[in-house]
């Protein structure tokens, strides 16, 4: 049986993964630091739990990162770098705590567990690695550009992953999402016809194909060609 690990497992989209990827016949590693909420989900869910084990994982501890690879109970063939953390643009420009978090969470710890399970070569079973990204970081805009920039050199990572891998025949996707419905957008004032459900973000994750960036909702589609597309002094403008 083949086996997915996901790392930030307690996050609301990667948890609406485990059902999925346990429908399609895998085995899941469930990594997070939050395992307590990670095993009530999948017990409300009823996720057969000879089908799901959870590990404790800090992204932020990256001396750890590498025994916590070497001891997992099987090497994966599916990777889902779901980590996150966001604190406001305001709170980012004048507490560093805020933002340097938000680099090692969404950036530097991507980097330091994916660069060690991507020059595993003795791991045969690699098919992909899934990294959930953000329009955020397709333009810098002057209401979430810290937290933008992290999504940003993420998706550069991982672009640049996809071409060091591609001799071994390991897909990478940048799962670029819009506004979630999520514990991380909770409180924020956002427009309610481009929420998406994690449960909706979730099934792209598990349904990637062979496409490197994969902005789920038409709407967001629209959207994310507009930014790519869009005149700097428009973008200024933007909020």
């Amino acid at each position: 049986m083949k086996t997915v690990l996901i790392l930030g497992a307690n996050s609301d989209v990667a948890k609406e993964t485990i059902p999925l990827y346990v429908g399609k016949g895998y085995s899941v590693i469930a990594a997070s630091r939050s395992l307590e909420e990670i095993e009530a989900f999948l017990q409300e869910r009823r996720v057969p739990a000879d089908k799901v084990i959870t590990r404790y994982f800090d992204a932020t501890a990256f001396d750890t990162h590498a025994e916590f690879y070497a001891s997992l109970p099987a090497k994966p063939a599916i990777v889902l770098y779901a980590a996150g953390f966001q604190v406001t643009n305001d709170e980012a420009l004048v507490h560093w705590e805020g933002t340097y978090r938000m680099i090692n969470v969404l950036y530097a710890g991507a980097v330091s567990i994916l660069n060690i399970i991507a020059t595993d070569k003795t791991n045969t079973s690699l098919e992909r690695i899934v990294g959930l990204s953000s329009l955020s970081g397709v333009r810098g805009r002057k209401s979430n550009f810290v937290y933008g920039s992290t999504k940003s050199a993420f998706t550069q990572y991982l672009a640049g992953l996809r071409q060091h891998l591609s001799d071994r025949k390991v897909g990478v996707n940048a799962i670029v999402a819009g506004y979630i419905r999520s514990k991380l957008t909770a409180g924020l004032d956002l427009p309610e016809s481009l929420l998406m459900e994690p449960a909706f973000i979730a099934r792209a994750v598990v349904g990637a194909g062979k496409s490197f960036v994969i902005v789920p909702g038409w709407k967001w589609k629209i959207i994310y060609r507009i930014l790519k597309v869009l005149p700097e002094g428009l973008v200024a403008k933007l909020p």
